[in-house]
């Protein structure tokens, strides 16, 4: 691009219209949401602060705590908490708002445990409430906005596999899928017909990229806009350092602006391409940086079973030093599955109580993806945009979601200045 036209483009971009449609247009949408809050990464938190500041334009029905790590059920019910201290100034804007005690009856402890190489296991508390919301008599989908495992959700449809067809799933995939990958696998081959979204990377632009620019940096946003702006407020400053990330708020945001049905509609959430063929690489040898798997796709491992290995052997394969996935047993083979989160080259280590197979090792270089026709046994499936024009240096697809930035964040002070009381200059109702 010319340097004289990028006033030119950047005046384009700040006047371009808001996307149609979304609960901030009126749409009434059920949403369900599966989270790791309080687990490895404080930015879940911060996405349940924006989530509550806009419940009232949403009928929420569920808040799972689905996490790989420490996070448990608790820590949503303590941002329950700060909501409750603003409840009164935030119903002084709408009589929509939820009730903290009906925040609290639809918030349920999911899985702590992997299931293991088969994805699932034993249903959960969040497992069944996803079920029973699926199956209420209301005619409208159901979206279940993933930011955590994957597990009550495979598990849910594992055990009532007739919720499918008013499922819409809207998962932040990338790290998530990495530890969640068998129960990604799972709803993958056996439940093709699934309305799902995986934004491995789209998400990326709610953070990255974008107008960084004085209160909109992520350093000054919460400074700005949140200290001091009630319980919620106060809590969102005290994470991160009061660094801006809510890597789950897309989620939201493809909610609150864009065409909800249509994934291929620019949104505040992204835009998303229908999914291609191909995305799990299998693997019967101990691969090298010439074997090529691709990224957010599977890695799979079928390796033969050494003679003399027996079911009392431990067996699992360190992936980058920290990332394990333990074998299942099929016939003569060990199966492993892995998703590289990154392109990059991953290098693994088996580690076994059997002698014969401890301390073998491999390397494997992951690619970037690389698109292709949509796939005709997941139609309604869809993903990341490859196209180079989408990527935010190395994410793809996060321009689709940073070119709002400003709206979004614009929008998410004016919900925040809500938890003032309506007498305090910024915290008046709007007429």
């Amino acid at each position: 691009m010319r340097l004289w036209l990028l006033p030119l483009f950047a005046l384009a971009l700040a006047a371009q219209p808001q996307p149609p449609g979304g609960a901030l247009a009126g749409e009434r949408l059920r949403v369900l949401v599966s989270t790791d809050a309080g687990g490895t990464d404080p930015d879940d938190l911060q996405s349940l602060v924006h989530l509550l500041l806009y419940a009232d334009v949403l009928e929420l029905e569920g808040l799972i705590s689905s996490p790989y790590g420490p996070g448990r059920r608790h820590h949503i019910l303590e941002v329950i908490g700060h909501y409750e201290k603003d409840y009164p100034n935030l119903r002084a804007h709408s009589p929509r708002y939820p009730t903290p005690a009906a925040l609290r009856a639809i918030t349920h402890q999911g899985a702590t445990d992997s299931p293991g190489p088969s994805g699932v296991g034993q249903p959960t508390a969040g497992s069944r409430w996803i079920a029973t919301r699926a199956l209420a008599s209301d005619p409208r989908p159901l979206y279940v906005l993933v930011w955590g495992g994957l597990e009550d959700l495979a598990q849910a449809l594992h055990d009532q596999p007739a919720i499918l067809p008013k499922l819409r799933v809207y998962f932040i995939g990338g790290p998530n899928k990495m530890w969640s990958v068998d129960a990604y696998n799972y709803i993958h081959t056996h439940h093709p017909a699934l309305w799902f979204i995986e934004a491995n990377s789209t998400y990326r632009g709610w953070f990255v990229g974008g107008n960084q620019e004085g209160e909109w940096h992520n350093r000054n946003f919460a400074r700005t806009h949140a200290a001091a702006r009630g319980a919620l407020g106060a809590f969102f400053t005290s994470l991160l350092d009061g660094n801006l990330k809510m890597g789950d708020s897309p989620a939201v945001g493809y909610l609150l602006r864009g065409v909800p049905a249509d994934p291929g509609q620019p949104g505040w959430g992204g835009r998303f391409v229908r999914l291609w063929d191909g995305r799990k690489s299998v693997f019967n040898h101990l691969t090298t940086e010439a074997d090529t798997a691709e990224a957010f796709g599977i890695a799979e491992f079928a390796l033969p079973s050494p003679a003399g290995l027996t079911a009392a052997d431990h067996v699992r394969i360190l992936f980058d030093n920290r990332i394990p996935a333990p074998a299942s047993r099929e016939g003569g083979l060990l199966r492993f599955r892995f998703s590289p989160r990154d392109a990059k080259l991953w290098s693994y280590t088996i580690e076994s109580s059997f002698a014969g197979l401890n301390g073998l090792s491999g390397r494997f270089t992951a690619v970037p993806g690389r698109g292709g026709p949509p796939s005709k046994s997941h139609s309604n499936w869809w993903i990341d945009d490859p196209s180079p024009g989408s990527a935010e240096g190395i994410h793809p697809g996060a321009k689709h979601i940073n070119r709002w930035r400003v709206d979004f964040l614009r929008d998410f002070a004016a919900r925040l200045q809500r938890c003032l009381p309506p007498s305090t200059p910024g915290g008046a109702v709007s007429k």
